[in-house]
């Protein structure tokens, strides 16, 4: 079957293993099912990949992707879960120390069919295109778990979401826009500043720029470069919710502001079943309609990657079969 693979690891050059072409149909073992993928979202995550992090040498080659849309053997239109693990855990499955994501454990979703266990093919809502549903596996789900389990926000309140245009970030936006928050946005350059506008920001700020007053919460996927404004920024007893570190994982602490004004620090990867549920239920009803940066047929899947490493596009970059 067709696919996009990583040869080998490769940490120094990771295009240089990524190859289009074939890979041998996969097998069904018992208590999985085989999905004809119609639409599949690059992430970080692929790129870590081919670098070869998270993923042994010996289980290359790897077909690359973690989420996907596309349809059952019978039809039925499906969302990838992308998280596995233990089937006997019975607890939060983020905290599952198995957990691992869908390219460290099988081969992935840039290909014609993807298999994985039955529970992690949901259905896919009546009206949602498989493009939109390609998306929301791991960069929407992270972003729904953010919002409503972690931050405790309620509606009317004030959000901070710094950077503009990742995925994470984009997902947050219309997210908390839905959901009736004030949304405050930074982005560093006036082209992502427009763009957070338009997915339904109130305001935008520049990187690090002077607010007009202080947040209920602020999601962090930067790191370093805005920690300090990050936790400057909240009212006390305010939360910091942190998924990610793009700019560095050691910022200043800041531990008289943490302390002093009992603000929270609060950690949040991925997310559960059952949220990924309730996400596409809330998008469905909703209507939110997920920001894709590019969509390109799988067969330019390196045009793609290219675009995700040098960091030019917002938004999601979705492959379509």
């Amino acid at each position: 079957m067709f696919a996009v693979y990583a040869s080998e690891p490769n940490a120094d050059d990771p295009l240089a293993s990524l190859v289009v072409g074939e890979r041998p149909d996969p097998e069904v073992p018992e208590g999985w099912v085989r999905v004809k993928v119609e639409a599949a979202s690059l992430n970080m995550h692929d790129l870590w990949t081919l670098r070869g992090v998270g993923i042994k040498e010996d289980q290359f080659p790897m077909i690359l992707g973690c989420d996907g849309a596309g349809t059952l053997d019978d039809g039925t239109p499906v969302v990838l879960h992308s998280l596995m693990g233990d089937p006997d855990w019975k607890d939060d499955e983020t905290l599952d120390p198995k957990r691992k994501m869908l390219t460290e454990w099988a081969q992935g979703s840039f290909a014609d069919y993807v298999v994985v266990p039955q529970r992690n093919a949901l259905p896919r809502p009546e009206g949602m295109s498989a493009t939109a549903g390609a998306v929301m596996g791991t960069a929407w789900l992270t972003a729904y778990r953010m919002l409503f389990t972690k931050s405790g926000l309620r509606g009317g309140q004030t959000m901070l979401v710094q950077g503009a245009s990742g995925g994470v970030s984009t997902a947050l936006i219309q997210l908390g826009r839905a959901a009736g928050m004030q949304v405050w946005v930074t982005g560093r350059t006036d082209e992502k500043r427009e763009l957070a506008l338009r997915l339904g920001a109130h305001q935008v700020f520049e990187s690090n720029g002077k607010l007009p007053g202080k947040v209920q919460a602020v999601f962090e996927t930067v790191g370093e470069a805005t920690w300090k404004h990050s936790v400057r920024a909240l009212v006390p007893g305010g939360t910091i919710v942190c998924s990610g570190a793009t700019s560095g994982n050691q910022p200043p602490a800041e531990l008289a502001q943490i302390f002093f004004l009992q603000k929270n620090l609060v950690g949040s990867t991925m997310g559960t079943l059952a949220e990924l549920r309730d996400l596409l239920d809330f998008v469905a009803a909703t209507g939110i309609a997920p920001e894709i940066g590019q969509e390109l047929p799988m067969t330019d899947a390196k045009d793609g990657f290219r675009s995700m490493l040098d960091g030019v596009t917002a938004g999601k970059i979705v492959f379509t079969r």
